[in-house]
């Protein structure tokens, strides 16, 4: 276990803020380490959002808690919303590794929507997939995918009341700044 070393500072944002990734979690479960830096978003939301203005919005991640977690700020508006330019997402997510379960534990909360949602991601095959259940019971799947050192596509599909069909509620187009 790291100690908190003596003379370290910064306050909240010092304490907070990681270089990299800790040796206690493996380089092969590294599975959102890729994610840290600065990102545009191209947003299409597909729930309650006229789809044809595209809004665009940022992503800024980093690794958190000496290296134990990665954590990230979403933040986009849309045109369409109420006011113009009012923001729809601005949230952060904290993903976490659990050797336990070899996989890692998500938490995602979006107060400007009053939202909350816990996951567990793992990379499948090129892809990593995050899985969780709704307050309101719905199953949801969340996907990053077409990974590049410079790019990523971010699915999100809930679960149907037919249990069988996803439906595509959200997508990202992001490009690293």
């Amino acid at each position: 276990m790291k100690t908190i070393e003596k003379g370290t500072t910064g306050g909240f944002l010092g304490a907070l803020a990681a270089s990299a990734r800790s040796p206690e979690i493996p380089e092969s479960d590294d599975v959102y380490g890729w994610l840290a830096g600065d990102w545009n978003l191209e947003v299409c939301h597909y729930l309650d959002l006229d789809v044809r203005s595209r809004p665009t919005g940022r992503v800024h991640a980093g690794w958190v808690l000496q290296g134990r977690a990665v954590q990230d700020v979403w933040f986009y508006s849309h045109p369409s919303a109420a006011g113009a330019g009012a923001v729809i997402t601005y949230g952060t997510t904290l993903r976490v590794w659990d050797p336990a379960i070899q996989a890692w534990r998500i938490t995602w909360i979006n107060p400007a929507r009053n939202h909350c949602e816990d996951q567990i991601g793992r990379r499948i095959g090129r892809d990593i997939v995050q899985v969780g259940v709704r307050s309101n019971g719905t199953p949801v799947r969340w996907m990053f995918t077409e990974i590049t050192r410079d790019s990523f596509h971010w699915l999100g599909h809930a679960l149907e009341s037919d249990g069988k069909t996803w439906k595509l509620e959200a997508e990202f187009r992001a490009k690293r700044t």
